[in-house]
């Protein structure tokens, strides 16, 4: 059996490297378009019909969630790539969906079409409905208003709420929070940045992001251009980072 399929990612680099994967190590996939947004991979869908979707989760303008909500009565399988925060993934794993996470491994993806294969066309395979809930049940609530952090021991699960601050400190991130008690994370804090809800958290320095829904008490630049928190800590906000930080402060 080969099936057709597309690939659904922003970037060049990530859609380039997928097809070339499933060119040269997945013969049972035939790989008949790539598209860079939601809006041309509808396009695409409806004019090519592809039996399987590679699609990324984190998009501008509309993510990979809420472009197949918008396709209600698709017939093709999902297969998502993702970077998504590790609370999310274990709920992908635990519910058995498909998916393959950033940077992908050639191993990895074959065991995601060879699981195609078996399952595509049958009742085993998962639903759009059943995608759909799973998205509206388990995802969506989930990974925006909570995050795993990893320790020596495994992973604690944090609240946006209870999270202040976050520190660069080399390759690490340390995290504070309200109750006082700190913890260090092994992943850098660009990673947070793209992972964390955009709407409650704000990089405001290389070295720095913020609660700003929850813990921003004040911004001062009589001490210099620092963002005040809740518990009281002052944090620099950088030059390059002020104009647009007022300006997302402003929408609160």
């Amino acid at each position: 059996m080969k099936l057709s399929a597309l690939i659904v990612d922003d970037e060049f680099n990530a859609r380039s490297n997928l097809k070339l994967m499933l060119d040269e190590y997945c013969p049972e996939i035939a790989v008949m378009d790539v598209a860079e947004s939601a809006e041309d991979a509808r396009f695409k869908i409806k004019k090519q019909e592809p039996d399987v979707v590679f699609l990324d989760i984190a998009m501008p303008n509309e993510d990979g969630f809420a472009f197949l909500k918008t396709l209600p009565n698709r017939k093709f399988s999902v297969v998502f790539t993702t970077a998504y925060n590790e609370f999310a993934l274990k709920a992908f794993k635990a519910n058995a969906i498909d998916y393959l996470e950033k940077p992908l491994s050639i191993e990895d993806l074959q065991n995601a079409v060879q699981k195609l294969i078996r399952l595509h066309g049958t009742k085993e395979a998962h639903t759009p409905k059943e995608i759909n809930t799973f998205i509206e049940e388990v995802i969506e609530p989930k990974a925006l208003d909570r995050i795993s952090i990893p320790t020596r021991d495994g992973y604690i699960i944090l609240k946006n709420e209870d999270i202040l601050h976050l520190e660069a400190s080399d390759n690490y991130t340390m995290l504070y929070l309200k109750n006082g008690k700190r913890h260090l994370s092994s992943k850098n804090i660009k990673v947070y940045e793209e992972n964390l809800d955009p709407s409650v958290f704000y990089r405001i320095h290389k070295s720095h992001i913020i609660n700003v829904k929850d813990h921003l008490k004040e911004f001062s630049r009589a001490e210099g251009n620092v963002a005040i928190l809740s518990n009281g800590k002052l944090v620099p906000v950088s030059r390059r980072k002020l104009s647009d930080f007022l300006s997302f402060i402003h929408t609160f």
